[in-house]
Protein backbone atom coordinates (compact mmCIF):
# COMPACT_ATOMS: atom_id res chain seq x y z
CA UNK A 1 0.00 0.00 0.00
CA UNK A 2 1.52 3.33 -1.04
CA UNK A 3 1.69 6.42 1.79
CA UNK A 4 1.47 9.92 0.61
CA UNK A 5 5.01 10.97 1.56
CA UNK A 6 5.26 14.49 0.50
CA UNK A 7 7.96 13.36 -1.66
CA UNK A 8 5.51 10.80 -3.69
CA UNK A 9 3.92 13.26 -6.09
CA UNK A 10 6.79 16.29 -6.18
CA UNK A 11 8.61 16.15 -9.65
CA UNK A 12 9.95 19.67 -10.18
CA UNK A 13 11.58 22.30 -8.08
CA UNK A 14 10.13 25.99 -8.06
CA UNK A 15 12.34 27.99 -7.31
CA UNK A 16 11.26 32.03 -6.08
CA UNK A 17 13.51 34.91 -5.80
CA UNK A 18 12.59 37.61 -3.15
CA UNK A 19 14.17 41.19 -2.37
CA UNK A 20 13.65 42.86 1.07
CA UNK A 21 14.10 46.29 0.49
CA UNK A 22 14.12 48.47 3.90
CA UNK A 23 14.39 52.30 3.85
CA UNK A 24 13.26 54.66 6.29
CA UNK A 25 11.79 52.16 8.73
CA UNK A 26 9.49 50.84 5.96
CA UNK A 27 9.06 47.61 3.94
CA UNK A 28 8.11 47.06 0.47
CA UNK A 29 5.60 44.27 -0.31
CA UNK A 30 3.60 43.37 -3.26
CA UNK A 31 0.26 42.77 -3.25
CA UNK A 32 -0.85 40.22 -6.33
CA UNK A 33 -3.92 38.64 -7.39
CA UNK A 34 -3.44 35.85 -9.32
CA UNK A 35 -6.08 32.79 -10.25
CA UNK A 36 -8.84 34.62 -7.97
CA UNK A 37 -6.96 34.72 -5.11
CA UNK A 38 -5.29 37.53 -3.28
CA UNK A 39 -1.72 37.35 -2.26
CA UNK A 40 0.67 39.69 0.04
CA UNK A 41 4.43 38.83 -0.57
CA UNK A 42 7.69 40.40 -1.13
CA UNK A 43 8.80 42.07 -4.70
CA UNK A 44 10.28 38.72 -6.65
CA UNK A 45 9.26 35.74 -8.36
CA UNK A 46 10.33 32.58 -10.21
CA UNK A 47 13.79 31.94 -11.59
CA UNK A 48 14.14 31.26 -15.37
CA UNK A 49 16.26 28.39 -16.59
CA UNK A 50 19.96 29.67 -17.82
CA UNK A 51 19.95 32.67 -14.84
CA UNK A 52 21.34 33.15 -11.78
CA UNK A 53 19.40 34.04 -8.57
CA UNK A 54 20.37 37.66 -8.01
CA UNK A 55 20.02 38.07 -12.41
CA UNK A 56 16.56 36.49 -11.45
CA UNK A 57 15.80 38.89 -9.05
CA UNK A 58 17.18 42.20 -10.95
CA UNK A 59 14.95 41.10 -13.61
CA UNK A 60 11.88 40.52 -11.52
CA UNK A 61 12.14 43.87 -10.15
CA UNK A 62 12.91 45.83 -13.46
CA UNK A 63 9.58 43.72 -15.23
CA UNK A 64 7.26 44.82 -12.23
CA UNK A 65 8.64 48.15 -10.62
CA UNK A 66 11.02 49.31 -13.58
CA UNK A 67 13.75 49.43 -10.27
CA UNK A 68 17.39 48.57 -10.58
CA UNK A 69 18.39 47.02 -7.59
CA UNK A 70 22.04 46.00 -5.54
CA UNK A 71 21.84 42.83 -4.25
CA UNK A 72 23.11 43.50 -0.99
CA UNK A 73 23.62 40.22 1.01
CA UNK A 74 21.39 36.99 1.29
CA UNK A 75 19.24 36.30 4.17
CA UNK A 76 17.84 33.52 3.98
CA UNK A 77 17.14 30.34 1.89
CA UNK A 78 14.19 27.57 2.41
CA UNK A 79 15.29 25.48 4.66
CA UNK A 80 12.26 23.12 4.85
CA UNK A 81 9.92 20.93 2.62
CA UNK A 82 6.76 23.69 1.27
CA UNK A 83 4.59 22.50 -1.63
CA UNK A 84 3.61 24.58 -3.87
CA UNK A 85 0.03 26.25 -3.25
CA UNK A 86 -0.54 26.76 -7.00
CA UNK A 87 0.62 23.08 -8.68
CA UNK A 88 0.99 20.44 -6.31
CA UNK A 89 3.52 18.43 -8.79
CA UNK A 90 5.70 21.32 -7.40
CA UNK A 91 7.82 22.16 -4.35
CA UNK A 92 8.66 25.53 -3.57
CA UNK A 93 12.18 26.97 -2.77
CA UNK A 94 12.82 30.69 -2.14
CA UNK A 95 15.88 33.07 -1.65
CA UNK A 96 15.31 35.92 -0.03
CA UNK A 97 18.43 38.82 -0.35
CA UNK A 98 18.65 42.49 1.33
CA UNK A 99 18.47 44.57 -1.61
CA UNK A 100 18.50 48.33 -2.14
CA UNK A 101 17.82 50.43 -5.00
CA UNK A 102 20.54 52.01 -7.29
CA UNK A 103 18.24 55.15 -8.01
CA UNK A 104 16.84 56.20 -4.16
CA UNK A 105 14.55 58.94 -5.98
CA UNK A 106 13.22 56.83 -8.68
CA UNK A 107 9.14 56.73 -7.85
CA UNK A 108 7.81 53.29 -7.20
CA UNK A 109 4.34 52.68 -8.76
CA UNK A 110 1.57 52.06 -5.87
CA UNK A 111 -1.08 51.62 -8.56
CA UNK A 112 -2.61 48.38 -9.87
CA UNK A 113 -1.11 46.85 -13.16
CA UNK A 114 -1.01 43.64 -15.19
CA UNK A 115 2.00 41.56 -15.39
CA UNK A 116 0.71 38.12 -17.08
CA UNK A 117 -2.42 36.05 -17.67
CA UNK A 118 -4.27 36.47 -14.83
CA UNK A 119 -1.91 38.59 -12.92
CA UNK A 120 -1.94 41.85 -11.03
CA UNK A 121 0.58 43.33 -8.89
CA UNK A 122 0.79 46.44 -6.56
CA UNK A 123 3.32 47.63 -4.35
CA UNK A 124 3.13 49.24 -1.09
CA UNK A 125 5.49 50.46 1.33
CA UNK A 126 4.93 48.91 5.08
CA UNK A 127 6.00 50.72 8.68
CA UNK A 128 7.76 48.14 10.35
CA UNK A 129 5.96 48.71 13.53
CA UNK A 130 3.19 47.51 11.92
CA UNK A 131 4.47 44.47 10.19
CA UNK A 132 3.78 40.66 11.03
CA UNK A 133 4.08 37.60 9.67
CA UNK A 134 0.32 37.54 9.28
CA UNK A 135 1.01 40.39 6.69
CA UNK A 136 2.35 38.04 4.12
CA UNK A 137 0.25 35.08 2.66
CA UNK A 138 2.78 32.33 2.03
CA UNK A 139 4.37 29.68 4.68
CA UNK A 140 7.72 30.50 3.47
CA UNK A 141 7.19 34.55 3.62
CA UNK A 142 6.09 34.37 7.00
CA UNK A 143 9.04 32.35 8.82
CA UNK A 144 11.22 35.01 6.84
CA UNK A 145 8.81 37.69 8.30
CA UNK A 146 9.68 36.62 11.49
CA UNK A 147 13.15 36.18 10.87
CA UNK A 148 12.96 39.84 9.99
CA UNK A 149 10.87 41.34 12.79
CA UNK A 150 13.42 39.38 15.50
CA UNK A 151 16.22 41.31 13.78
CA UNK A 152 14.22 44.26 14.71
CA UNK A 153 13.94 43.45 17.96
Amino acid sequence: MKTNTPMENINHFNIRVYGLLLENNRLLIEDQEYKKRDIIKFPGGGLHFGEGTIECLQRELKEELNMEIEVMEHFYTTDFYQRSTFKESDQVISIYYFIKRQYPQQPINYSWQEVANEQKVKFRWVDIKDFTEDTVTFPIDKKVAKMLLNNFR
